[in-house]
């Protein structure tokens, strides 16, 4: 009966992520957004579809198991996720595109951690980790839902797309060092056991002492280095003995995203950079370049039509809406989160985009790609929580803003490109001679 339950949930999660983002699209719905909103609606704080299927068809199942199975399932949809999004970045494009990568990158990453530092300070100005935390949650990005809305829209291969990617990259990773520095930094000043892979979390404080920072930032520094170095080379030697077209190519993909993720987790470094770094070097290994994007379409159908839409459904089913009209929050705290992340980082992108040459209208939209606030935004709060660093009036406005800034953000992006008519050529890029990736428009 528990194996007949888990198929009617697939089932039911795989119908609904089938047939729910076709209706919306005429209303110009972003697929990511069709997906939370569908998560959202099944999940346990609306109506529940797993406790039901559990009450109706495994009774006494424990609910809590099958809520793990699906984040398990989106889990992997984000590492899957993370990997195509660094097979999509073009280095050469990059290095072409440093002005605007690096403006957005400072400019997207200062702006919005002073910001959340004067929010948490204005609440509680003697918490100094609670401020470097906040910080860390208004700097992040979400590349999970600025990759795909930039897929949709047809531009990672542009100008503007390369630039929003990998300056939304650059600062998540620089949000997640000092996550993790806040992180250290609660565990120092109260020494408890830590059930942790990551080896930092096992040094006692005493240990490193004022070196930790500068000890961690370099471990980081040569993780991320030696996977550029060694992925192309290990892809290069085994994927070159492997037939194009011979589905051993994909499951070596998997092994050596994995492979280079777990390594990360050891020294604490979050999966999202982790499997980002691991897509870059892939990205680089000769026989994935040759083959004319034949692998990279193959593992697109396998990640966007089963793996990743499970990581979207499970972080909508975490949501709950009820927090935006419940009193367990500080009002004040909410809005001034709200407003303070808003106003940052449509501020920063604008002023970044103008600074590297981009018309009025990509500024703007640049802005409005850095707004939403989801997967990790909500599970560095949820890290924050668990440690005490954040108190649950903090947690809850993090909700409100994640709720609050993911679902209008793509939208108003998509809507303002329609009616505006704002173009993605290939004149864009400026590079002479390179080849389209498969399907590539110049627009929608």
């Amino acid at each position: 009966m528990t194996g007949f339950t888990y198929l009617i949930l697939f089932l039911i999660l795989i119908a609904l992520a089938a047939v729910v983002p076709q209706v919306l699209r005429r209303w110009h719905v972003p697929h990511v957004i069709s997906l939370l909103l569908v998560g959202m609606i099944i999940g346990p704080n609306a109506f529940d579809l797993i406790g039901l299927l559990a009450t109706h068809f495994a009774r006494g199942y424990p609910v809590p198991q099958m809520l793990a199975t699906v984040d398990g399932i989106g889990m992997l949809g984000l590492i899957f996720l993370m990997a195509l999004a660094g097979m999509e970045v073009d280095l050469g494009i990059v290095r072409r595109e440093k002005t605007a990568v690096a403006w957005l990158s400072l400019l997207t990453f200062a702006a919005p951690a002073i910001a959340g530092y004067l929010v948490y300070a204005r609440f509680r100005p003697d918490d100094l980790i609670g401020k470097l935390m906040y910080a860390s949650l208004f700097a992040s990005h979400s590349v999970g839902v600025v990759f795909p809305v930039i897929r949709e829209l047809r531009i990672a291969q542009t100008r503007f797309g390369v630039a929003v990617l990998a300056s939304t990259v650059i600062t998540d990773v620089a949000s997640l060092v000092l996550l993790a520095v806040c992180v250290q930094m609660k565990r120092h000043q109260v020494p408890e056991d830590v059930y942790s892979v990551s080896l930092f979390d096992h040094i006692p404080p005493e240990t490193l002492g004022g070196a930790f920072l500068p000890v961690f930032l370099a471990v980081i520094l040569v993780y991320i280095l030696s996977s550029f170095w060694m992925v192309p080379r290990l892809g290069t030697m085994m994927l070159g003995r492997i037939k194009p077209g011979d589905e051993t190519q994909i499951t070596f993909f998997l092994l050596t995203v994995l492979i280079v993720v777990f390594v990360g987790e050891l020294i604490g470094v979050s999966v999202v950079v982790g499997a980002f770094v691991a897509g870059m070097g892939l990205a680089r290994v000769k026989a994935v370049q040759h083959d004319e994007r034949a692998l990279h379409r193959r593992l697109e159908r396998i990640g966007y039509g089963l793996i990743i839409p499970f990581l979207f459904l499970s972080i909508g089913m975490q949501s709950d809406l009820r927090v935006l009209w419940s009193g367990n929050g500080n009002a004040a705290i909410v809005a001034l989160t709200v407003i303070g992340l808003i106003a940052s980082k449509m501020l920063s992108g604008w002023l970044a985009m103008r600074l590297s040459g981009f018309t009025h209208e990509k500024g703007i939209c640049a802005g409005l790609m850095t707004v939403p606030q989801l997967s990790a935004t909500l599970a560095a709060a949820a890290v924050g929580l668990e440690l005490g660093i954040l108190d649950a009036q903090f947690f809850n406005a993090i909700i409100v803003l994640s709720v609050l800034t993911t679902l209008p953000a793509p939208i108003l992006v998509k809507m303002l490109i329609l009616r505006r008519n704002i173009t993605f050529d290939r004149t864009d890029i400026e590079l002479e001679g390179m080849p389209k990736h498969a399907g590539e428009e110049d627009l929608l």
